[in-house]
């Protein structure tokens, strides 16, 4: 009987074959497929924030799919396949883990995180081939959302000594970010506006960095948070028999300031 990896990449040959397969899974390429490896990456993310580890088993299906999806294109073109990308992953663990495959002895977390981002460092440095000079913010990929980007960043330039020493510096920086933008509004300049809310936001990524929050992981919290209690706001409008637009803002702030109490009287119970 054939394992299910092998059926799995049986089955992608199959609908790839250019006579007998399936029309939309011939016509995808690796660039098109771009949109669906991001859909799953997050479906997988949404099923382990839910607990629903039913749905993960699947969701984790779906994203072996893309991979073995683009595994399968990349062997038609004579660049590689699914076989070398697992040696390639397999030797990379080795290479980053010498103290469980080899004899490498860290003290900390501290002396195994910097070991672990110097063989980062190496194998960019073994991939550039033109043999220029990298920067050590090199490899940090352009298509990350903007928070883990600029997360990565900037722990690459604290590696490498260019950071805060503490956390109270960075508190500084962000009043001086929202003076900066107040003068920015005085002076009507959108372009200048937009350029300072950005720089905001990235001093409050390093913020997250130094009080050990993950700035992407954060915002999607309170995001859901604030779409539960807007939720709660529409229920009680409904309730009044009118629409969000017939109410005051007061009113409204008063409904968000009850969805507060209420949820956080909720929270109180769950741990009783």
């Amino acid at each position: 009987m054939l394992s299910h990896t092998q059926q799995l990449l049986d089955i992608i040959t199959r609908l790839r074959h250019p006579e007998t397969g399936c029309a939309w899974d011939v016509k995808q390429d690796f660039a098109s497929l771009i949109p669906y490896v991001i859909e799953e990456a997050y479906e997988v993310v949404d099923a382990i924030e839910r607990g629903d580890y039913d749905d993960l088993r699947s969701e984790l299906g779906d994203l072996l799919l893309q991979v073995v999806f683009h595994a399968r294109i990349a062997e038609e073109s004579g660049l590689f396949n699914f076989e070398q990308v697992a040696e390639d992953i397999c030797a990379k663990l080795i290479r980053r883990h010498p103290h469980v495959f080899a004899e490498a002895v860290f003290k900390n977390d501290e002396e195994r995180h910097l070991a672990w981002e110097q063989a980062k460092a190496d194998e960019r440095q073994k991939k550039n081939t033109a043999n220029d000079k990298l920067s050590v913010l090199s490899g940090v990929a352009s298509s990350l959302p903007a928070l883990m980007e600029c997360e990565k960043i900037l722990d690459r330039a604290a590696q490498h000594g260019f950071d805060w020493p503490d956390v109270a510096p960075v508190f500084d920086k962000v009043h001086e970010e929202l003076d900066e933008i107040r003068e920015a509004i005085v002076l009507g300049d959108q372009a200048h506006i937009q350029e300072e809310v950005g720089d905001l936001l990235l001093v409050a990524v390093n913020l997250a960095r130094h009080l050990n929050v993950k700035p992407e992981v954060a915002l999607k919290q309170s995001t859901k948070k604030f779409s539960k209690r807007f939720n709660y706001i529409e229920q009680q409008v409904e309730a009044s028999g009118r629409t969000l637009l017939d109410c005051q803002l007061t009113e409204l702030d008063g409904f968000w300031n009850a969805a507060k109490q209420f949820y956080k009287a909720q929270k109180e119970d769950s741990l009783s």
